[in-house]
């Protein structure tokens, strides 16, 4: 809801209601804490939503932003995740507001959607690093080694069944396109049934191949009729 215009519409259960946030961008940080207690934040990423199903759309790896608020996002997430004496990888989405305040959205306590591009794009990957902080060994370093764009593949509208992977080939002849599908047995539409990150030196032109890649690749259903 965005106003008091909106109230009518609420679920009709008890519910928290939040003042609606005016934000500039949505942006994570990919935080590992260790058992020793060794904390390392991995750059900001922003994050680009589909209108109506909130599904991450495409994810920008780093971030556009200053360098004084990409710190404080860093600060602000390490912070967050020492309060809560966590152990592995932790996501931490916040809003940056047209005001330039950061807030915290959402904690997910585990390898994240926003740190997929880390497979490729960084020294150590969400999900060696999470192994590591969890089994006691040193966390690796979390230094970005090349801009990176990734989208979510998702199960195309009225489609279901065993999935059709359509474009494949087209998209794997885009360089920098790294191409991962979860295996999932059926797709329904939206479902997340993989991922693509795109690196490029430039991340203007990273993004324009993933919006390339976005359009060529399609998961359809054999029960679609």
């Amino acid at each position: 809801m965005r106003g008091s215009e909106d109230f009518g519409g609420h679920l009709r259960v008890p519910s928290l209601i939040e003042r609606f946030i005016p934000q500039a961008k949505e942006i994570a940080v990919l935080v590992a804490r260790g058992l020793d207690r060794d904390c390392r934040c991995y750059p900001p990423v922003e994050m680009c939503f589909r209108p109506g199903e909130n599904v991450l759309d495409m994810l920008l790896a780093p971030a556009d932003l200053a360098p004084e608020i990409a710190a404080s996002s860093q600060a602000l997430a390490r912070r967050t995740v020492e309060s809560l004496g966590g152990v592995g990888v932790f996501g931490i989405e916040m809003f940056l507001t047209t005001e330039g305040e950061l807030l915290v959205n959402e904690v997910a306590p585990r390898t994240h959607n926003s740190g997929h591009h880390t497979i490729e794009a960084n020294a150590t990957d969400q999900f060696e690093q999470h192994l590591r902080a969890i089994v006691g060994l040193p966390l690796g370093a979390t230094d970005q080694l090349c801009p990176a764009a990734m989208v979510n593949l998702l199960g195309a509208p009225g489609h279901r069944g065993r999935p059709l992977i359509k474009g494949l080939a087209a998209a794997l002849a885009i360089p920098g396109v790294c191409v991962h599908i979860y295996g999932k047995a059926a797709t329904t539409p939206f479902r997340k049934m993989g991922h693509v990150t795109v690196l490029d030196p430039d991340i203007a032109k990273a993004r324009r191949k993933a919006e390339q890649v976005r359009e060529l690749i399609e998961i359809t259903g054999e029960d679609h009729p």
